[in-house]
C-alpha cells in the first residue's frame, strides 16, 4: 500500500498536468468557437475516446442516466443517485464542477474515487492519448473532455451497475452527448445562463437541452415556462422519443406527511420529484421489481391546464426512495454549517433564478430567526461571479437580505496557489479577477445608494479617505484590503480582498473555532474594515452568505472544513 505522502504526490503530478489541458474557462472559449457545427464537438470528442481505448458503443454498459437544465440538475443527479444506491447498486457519478478536490466530479457508491484511483486512471488515459497523437489534430482533449474520457473508463473498469451523468454545458453540443443509448433522460429547470454559448433567449437554451434526448429512450422534465416546454416537447418529436411532464412533489405524499428532503429549500422539491420520475424509469427498464405502485389519482391539477406535454404517472415512493430523498447530500447547495458564533449559509446560486431561489431560502433560514438576546447580529454577504453573467442583477436580487456588511473576493483560496492545484486557473490573471471584483463592488455600492433613504436599515455614510489604487497583497505584512481608486460611494459598507483566506479572517475576527484570527501587523485598514472588525467582534451572532459561483463556494468550504481536502 502506498504511504500517504507518497500518493498524495502522484496525485498531485497528475492533477498539475490535467490543468495544463486548459481550464473551464479555455473549454467555453473552445465551445464558443466550434458551435456552428456540433459534429464538430462530438466527432473530436468520439475520436479522443478510441484514442483512449473506447469506442462509443462501449458506453451503452453503463447504463447511464442523462440529466441537463440550467438549474438544480446537480441536485437532481444527486437525489437519483442516492435513490439507486439504496437499492444495494453500485453506482457511478459524473458532475461539474468539483468544489475542493478534482476527485469529486468523478463519485462511485457517492464517494470521490481515491487518490490511488484518480492516479491510476488518469495515467492510463493520458498516456494512451499522449501515444496515439496525430499531428494534423489536437493531440490531447481539453480539461472537461479528458475528465469525462477518464470518467468512463473509471466507470467501466470498476463495474458500475449505472453511471449518472450531469451534462457540463448546454446539452446538444456537451461532451457528454457522444452517449448513444442512455436508460433514460432528464431536464432540470430552465433559465438563462450561458449566453455566449447557448442563446440568448430561452427558447434557444430549452433546444440546447433538448439535445440529449435520443430516440425511443424515455425523458422528464419538471414545469417550465410555455414556450421552453414547448420546444422541448418539438425535440422530442424530432428524436423521437417520449417525454413527460412530472407532477408536483406533493402528487407523492400522502396523508398530508411531506417527504423529507436532504437538501433544503423549497426548490429542492422539483429536482426531487424528477428524480423520482427518472429512477423509477431506470428500474422499470432494468426489470426491477419495487419501483413504486401507480397512485389512481389526478395529481397537480395546476399542471392539467394548457398542458402540451404529458403528466407522468404518479406512484407511491418506494422506502428505498423516500429513504434515498431523506439522505441525499450535495456540498455546497443550500448549505449550513455552524461554527461557534458564526453560522455560514452556503449556496452555489449562479443564475438569476437560482439566486431568486437561495435569497428565499437563506431568509427563511436566517433572517426569520430571532435576534440574539443577548447582543447583537451582524449580516455578511461574501460575493463572487464569474464569466458573462449580469452580475448587477445577481446583486440587487440579494438586497432584501439585508447585509451588513458586502466583501467580494476572486475563487482563489490563498494568494499563493503552491497546494493549491485542484482550483488552479492558468487562464486569468490575479489582476483580471482582482478588477472583476472592484466592478462587482462598485454595482453593489450603486444599488445601495439608490436603496438610501428608502430603506431605515441601512447605514449612515461613512467618511472615507486616503486610501486608493490597487494595493499588491505582501504575505509577510498580513492581507491588504482592495479598494476602488474613484468614485468611492460614501454610503456603502463593502470591502474587496485579494482571495478567500483574507475575506474570511477579517469576517470571522478570530470568532470562528475552524479559522485563524486575522493578522493585525502590517495591514492596510479600510475605515470599514476597522469599523466592521469592532462590531464582528462584539457580535453575539454573525451569519455569512456565500454565493454568487460554486468556485467560491469550493475555496471557503476547503478553508472552513479541512476534512474536504484529505
Amino acid at each position: 500500500m502506498w504511504s500517504y505522502p507518497y500518493t498524495r504526490r502522484i496525485e498531485m503530478d497528475a492533477i498539475r498536468t490535467l490543468n495544463t489541458l486548459q481550464t473551464n474557462a479555455s473549454y467555453l472559449e473552445q465551445v464558443k468557437r466550434e458551435r456552428g457545427d456540433p459534429r464538430v464537438q462530438l466527432e473530436a470528442m468520439k475520436g479522443f475516446l478510441e484514442r483512449s481505448g473506447l469506442k462509443v458503443e462501449d458506453l451503452d454498459q453503463l447504463n447511464i442516466i442523462h440529466v441537463t437544465g440550467t438549474k438544480g440538475k446537480g441536485s437532481t443527479c444527486a437525489f437519483t443517485e442516492r435513490i439507486l444506491r439504496n437499492y444495494g447498486l453500485k453506482t457511478g457519478f459524473y458532475s461539474s464542477p468539483h468544489l475542493v478536490q478534482v476527485r469529486e466530479r468523478i463519485r462511485i457508491n457517492g464517494q470521490p474515487i481515491s487518490k490511488e484511483l484518480f492516479s491510476k486512471y488518469f495515467w492510463q488515459v493520458y498516456n494512451r492519448l499522449e501515444e496515439t497523437k496525430d499531428p494534423g489534430h489536437a493531440s490531447m482533449p481539453a480539461y472537461f473532455r479528458f475528465l469525462t474520457i477518464m470518467a468512463f473508463h473509471v466507470f467501466l473498469q470498476e463495474k458500475v451497475d449505472l453511471a449518472v451523468v450531469e451534462v457540463g454545458i448546454g446539452g446538444a453540443y456537451d461532451c457528454t452527448n457522444i452517449i448513444r443509448k442512455p436508460i433514460v433522460c432528464g431536464v432540470s429547470s430552465l433559465g438563462i445562463d450561458h449566453t455566449s454559448i447557448l442563446g440568448d433567449t430561452i427558447e434557444k437554451i430549452a433546444w440546447q437541452k433538448g439535445g440529449i434526448f435520443k430516440p425511443g429512450v424515455p425523458a422528464f422534465t419538471v414545469l417550465q415556462p410555455e414556450r421552453p416546454l414547448e420546444v422541448l416537447r418539438e425535440r422530442a418529436r424530432e428524436s423521437p422519443c417520449p417525454l413527460y411532464l412530472c407532477p408536483d412533489l406533493d402528487a407523492f405524499e400522502e396523508d398530508a406527511k411531506a417527504l423529507q428532503l436532504g437538501l433544503a429549500g423549497e426548490h429542492q422539491r422539483s429536482n426531487a420529484t424528477l428524480a423520482l420520475q427518472l429512477s423509477r424509469a431506470w428500474l422499470q427498464q432494468q426489470g426491477w421489481r419495487g419501483a413504486g405502485e401507480l397512485k389512481d389519482v389526478q395529481p397537480g391539477a395546476k399542471l392539467l391546464a394548457k398542458r402540451t406535454v404529458p403528466l407522468a404517472p404518479t406512484f407511491r415512493p418506494s422506502s428505498s426512495m423516500v429513504q434515498g430523498l431523506q439522505d441525499t447530500e450535495w456540498l455546497g447547495r443550500t448549505q449550513v454549517l455552524q461554527h461557534g458564533a458564526v453560522t455560514w449559509y452556503v449556496d452555489g446560486a449562479h443564475t438569476t433564478s437560482s439566486v431568486q431561489a437561495c435569497v428565499r431560502w437563506f431568509r427563511h433560514a436566517a433572517l426569520n430567526e430571532e435576534k440574539p438576546v443577548d447582543g447583537s447580529e451582524v449580516r455578511v454577504l461574501l460575493f463572487n461571479a464569474t464569466g458573462d453573467r449580469d452580475t448587477a442583477a445577481l446583486l440587487k436580487l440579494l438586497l432584501p437580505c439585508r447585509f451588513d456588511y458586502a466583501v467580494f473576493c476572486p475563487n482563489i483560496t490563498e494568494v499563493s496557489a503552491v497546494g493549491n492545484a485542484d482550483q488552479q486557473n492558468f487562464n486569468v490573471t490575479l489582476e483580471n479577477v482582482l478588477t472583476r471584483c472592484l466592478e462587482n463592488q462598485k454595482k453593489w455600492n450603486r444599488l445601495m445608494e439608490e436603496k438610501v433613504g428608502q430603506d431605515l436599515w441601512l447605514s449612515p455614510p461613512l467618511q472615507v479617505d486616503g486610501v486608493g489604487g490597487l494595493l499588491k497583497p505582501d504575505p509577510l505584512r498580513g492581507p491588504l484590503l482592495f479598494v476602488p481608486s474613484s468614485e468611492r460611494p460614501l454610503n456603502s459598507n463593502s470591502l474587496v480582498f485579494p482571495c478567500i483566506s483574507h475575506a474570511l479572517q477579517w469576517i470571522t475576527q478570530g470568532r470562528d473555532p475552524h479559522f485563524q484570527a486575522p493578522a493585525t501587523k502590517g495591514l492596510h485598514l479600510h475605515p470599514v474594515a476597522g469599523s466592521g472588525a469592532v462590531l464582528l467582534k462584539e457580535a453575539a451572532a454573525i451569519r455569512v452568505l456565500v454565493t454568487g459561483s460554486l468556485h467560491l463556494v469550493g475555496g471557503v468550504l476547503k478553508l472552513l472544513d479541512q476534512s474536504l481536502s484529505q
